[in-house]
């Protein structure tokens, strides 16, 4: 049996627009078509592949078919440009965390996206969600927190990233006067990323039995603003050495706990079988990577 490519197309475009309107717009087509197809595909397959909610999304034998299609995809567009002795513009989903796309990735990125003719869209999730964007089809590689490799895929240790807690003078001579100790951090407020950010809480239960909720906090889901709003006074929280390093250095920062730290590895997931383009770039990555985290704990 072959997989019909309207079908197959049709399917891949609700995930990615998240509704069958959506799909239906890309594919100028209605959306009781695109419901067409799918349920035709569905039926090929014998199996249900999509949940029609808002935003749609896979089931489990939908989140492997989306993996092959985009593999597939991926290959195909490698393959055509080989055959006509050409390197055009090849597509590729990253499924990355917030802090690593704002220090080192980009720049070690950059030269080598431009001169392979890589266009990339970056994912971004917390390194302990980005997996689950691979899992589910809905990237080609990512970076991750998760050190054991999906099925078919090979895993690459990139580093630790080590993170401090760190605030503005100003906030830490009001708030912290001694230094931080457990009343003063039940009342200082917390800068937290996003829901799923659980490095500020986990810091503050270890190290001063703070359960999370004990202590006001702000939610900044944006790296930039994070930084910037820890450096205006707004509260502290933990920032990664390669992003706070200069401004401790020049005082704009000051770390409130020099003798504790964070360390998150990382890990770097592709397919076994891929693209030579998207291997260079992986290796590329893997490089660069290295040459600005820590090296990982040895076992």
């Amino acid at each position: 049996m072959n997989l019909d490519p309207r079908r197959s197309e049709a399917f891949m475009a609700a995930i990615d627009g998240g509704s069958l309107e959506a799909a239906a717009s890309q594919l100028k087509i209605t959306p009781s078509a695109v419901s067409q197809r799918i349920t035709a595909l569905e039926q090929d397959l014998g199996t249900p592949l999509l949940v029609r909610s808002r935003p749609c999304r896979p089931t489990a034998p939908g989140m492997r078919l989306l993996q092959f299609l985009r593999r597939r995809a991926l290959l195909e567009a490698e393959f055509l440009a080989e055959q006509a002795d050409e390197t055009g513009p090849v597509r590729i989903t990253l499924a990355v965390n917030n802090d690593t796309l704002a220090t080192w990735l980009l720049p070690a990125l950059a030269p080598l996206l431009i001169a392979e003719g890589l266009l990339v869209e970056f994912v971004l999730d917390n390194q302990g969600h980005t997996f689950a964007l691979l899992e589910q089809g809905l990237a080609l590689a990512c970076v991750s927190g998760e050190a054991a490799p999906m099925r078919g895929c090979t895993v690459t240790p990139l580093g630790t990233m080590r993170y401090r807690m760190v605030a503005a003078p100003g906030f830490a001579v009001r708030w912290f006067p001694d230094g931080i100790r457990r009343d003063a951090a039940r009342r200082a407020p917390v800068m937290v990323f996003d829901r799923k950010d659980t490095l500020q809480s986990a810091f503050l239960l270890q190290h001063f039995g703070l359960p999370e909720g004990a202590y006001p906090f702000h939610y900044v889901p944006a790296s930039d603003p994070y930084v910037q709003s820890i450096r205006l006074g707004l509260g502290y929280g933990l920032l990664p050495l390669e992003q706070c390093a200069t401004m401790l250095e020049a005082g704009q920062l000051v770390d409130l706990t020099p003798d504790l730290y964070v360390d998150v590895p990382l890990f770097w997931h592709a397919w076994r079988i891929q693209p030579p383009r998207l291997e260079r770039m992986g290796a590329a990555l893997v490089k660069a990577a290295r040459a600005v985290l820590l090296p990982l704990p040895s076992a």
